[in-house]
Protein backbone atom coordinates (compact mmCIF):
# COMPACT_ATOMS: atom_id res chain seq x y z
CA UNK A 1 0.00 0.00 0.00
CA UNK A 2 0.94 3.87 -0.34
CA UNK A 3 1.92 5.45 3.11
CA UNK A 4 0.99 9.38 3.12
CA UNK A 5 3.05 10.97 6.02
CA UNK A 6 2.07 14.94 6.59
CA UNK A 7 4.03 17.56 8.21
CA UNK A 8 4.53 21.31 9.07
CA UNK A 9 1.40 22.15 10.57
CA UNK A 10 1.33 23.96 13.91
CA UNK A 11 0.23 27.30 15.05
CA UNK A 12 0.14 30.51 13.46
CA UNK A 13 -1.74 33.62 13.79
CA UNK A 14 -4.35 35.08 11.46
CA UNK A 15 -3.03 36.49 8.12
CA UNK A 16 0.06 34.39 8.12
CA UNK A 17 1.17 31.93 6.24
CA UNK A 18 2.13 27.95 6.38
CA UNK A 19 3.44 25.28 4.35
CA UNK A 20 2.50 21.85 4.79
CA UNK A 21 3.49 18.73 3.16
CA UNK A 22 2.92 15.25 2.16
CA UNK A 23 5.41 12.75 1.60
CA UNK A 24 3.89 9.55 -0.27
CA UNK A 25 6.08 6.14 -0.10
CA UNK A 26 6.23 3.72 -3.23
CA UNK A 27 7.03 4.03 -7.03
CA UNK A 28 3.92 5.26 -8.39
CA UNK A 29 3.33 8.98 -7.13
CA UNK A 30 4.24 10.28 -10.56
CA UNK A 31 0.48 8.37 -11.35
CA UNK A 32 -1.34 9.61 -8.30
CA UNK A 33 -3.31 12.24 -8.32
CA UNK A 34 -3.22 13.91 -4.92
CA UNK A 35 -5.79 15.82 -2.82
CA UNK A 36 -6.03 17.98 0.19
CA UNK A 37 -8.50 17.58 3.07
CA UNK A 38 -9.53 19.24 6.43
CA UNK A 39 -11.36 18.11 9.44
CA UNK A 40 -12.12 20.64 11.95
CA UNK A 41 -13.78 19.47 15.36
CA UNK A 42 -17.26 19.04 15.20
CA UNK A 43 -17.36 19.19 11.48
CA UNK A 44 -17.48 16.99 8.37
CA UNK A 45 -14.27 16.47 6.70
CA UNK A 46 -13.90 18.82 3.84
CA UNK A 47 -12.32 19.18 0.40
CA UNK A 48 -9.89 21.72 0.00
CA UNK A 49 -7.54 21.48 -2.83
CA UNK A 50 -6.90 18.34 -5.81
CA UNK A 51 -4.38 18.14 -8.60
CA UNK A 52 -3.97 15.86 -11.12
CA UNK A 53 -1.18 13.36 -11.54
CA UNK A 54 0.47 15.52 -13.93
CA UNK A 55 0.42 18.34 -12.16
CA UNK A 56 -1.31 20.69 -15.39
CA UNK A 57 -5.01 20.28 -13.54
CA UNK A 58 -6.07 21.47 -10.13
CA UNK A 59 -9.24 22.39 -7.79
CA UNK A 60 -9.53 24.62 -4.85
CA UNK A 61 -12.52 24.98 -2.45
CA UNK A 62 -14.42 28.16 -2.78
CA UNK A 63 -13.10 28.89 1.17
CA UNK A 64 -9.64 28.87 0.50
CA UNK A 65 -9.53 30.25 -3.11
CA UNK A 66 -6.96 32.83 -3.94
CA UNK A 67 -5.62 32.21 -0.30
CA UNK A 68 -4.68 28.22 -0.62
CA UNK A 69 -2.17 26.66 -3.67
CA UNK A 70 -1.78 23.20 -3.77
CA UNK A 71 1.20 21.77 -5.49
CA UNK A 72 3.10 18.70 -6.41
CA UNK A 73 7.09 17.91 -6.63
CA UNK A 74 6.79 14.07 -8.18
CA UNK A 75 10.74 13.80 -8.28
CA UNK A 76 10.28 14.12 -4.35
CA UNK A 77 7.24 11.80 -4.19
CA UNK A 78 5.78 15.05 -2.51
CA UNK A 79 2.86 17.31 -2.52
CA UNK A 80 2.60 20.83 -1.03
CA UNK A 81 -0.18 23.12 0.46
CA UNK A 82 0.88 26.63 0.40
CA UNK A 83 -1.73 28.57 3.09
CA UNK A 84 -1.52 32.28 2.80
CA UNK A 85 -3.72 34.75 5.00
CA UNK A 86 -4.73 32.04 7.12
CA UNK A 87 -8.13 32.66 9.06
CA UNK A 88 -9.03 31.16 12.49
CA UNK A 89 -12.12 29.05 10.44
CA UNK A 90 -9.13 27.55 8.38
CA UNK A 91 -8.03 25.57 11.88
CA UNK A 92 -8.26 22.13 11.28
CA UNK A 93 -6.31 18.75 10.68
CA UNK A 94 -5.47 18.47 7.56
CA UNK A 95 -5.17 15.42 5.71
CA UNK A 96 -3.57 14.21 2.23
CA UNK A 97 -4.87 11.75 -0.16
CA UNK A 98 -3.58 9.54 -2.83
CA UNK A 99 -5.55 8.10 -5.78
CA UNK A 100 -4.23 5.96 -8.26
CA UNK A 101 -7.99 5.35 -10.11
CA UNK A 102 -8.14 9.46 -11.01
CA UNK A 103 -5.69 11.08 -12.89
CA UNK A 104 -7.44 14.44 -12.81
CA UNK A 105 -7.82 16.64 -9.49
CA UNK A 106 -11.20 15.12 -7.97
CA UNK A 107 -12.83 16.78 -5.17
CA UNK A 108 -14.63 13.82 -4.04
CA UNK A 109 -13.55 12.04 -1.18
CA UNK A 110 -14.77 8.33 -1.90
CA UNK A 111 -12.81 8.79 -4.97
CA UNK A 112 -9.23 8.68 -2.81
CA UNK A 113 -7.77 5.32 -2.23
CA UNK A 114 -4.74 6.47 0.74
CA UNK A 115 -4.78 9.04 3.60
CA UNK A 116 -2.34 10.35 5.89
CA UNK A 117 -2.56 10.82 9.57
CA UNK A 118 -3.40 14.24 9.22
CA UNK A 119 -1.12 17.41 10.51
CA UNK A 120 -2.44 20.04 12.96
CA UNK A 121 -2.84 23.33 11.65
CA UNK A 122 -4.04 25.76 14.45
CA UNK A 123 -5.03 30.05 13.72
CA UNK A 124 -5.28 31.98 16.41
CA UNK A 125 -6.98 35.70 15.91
Amino acid sequence: QVQLVESGGGLVQAGGSLRISCAASGRSFSYYAMGWFRQAPGKEREFVASISWSGDSTFTADSVKGRFTISRDNAKNTVYLQMNSLKPEDAAVYYCAATVRYGSATVHAHHYDYWGQGTQVTVSS
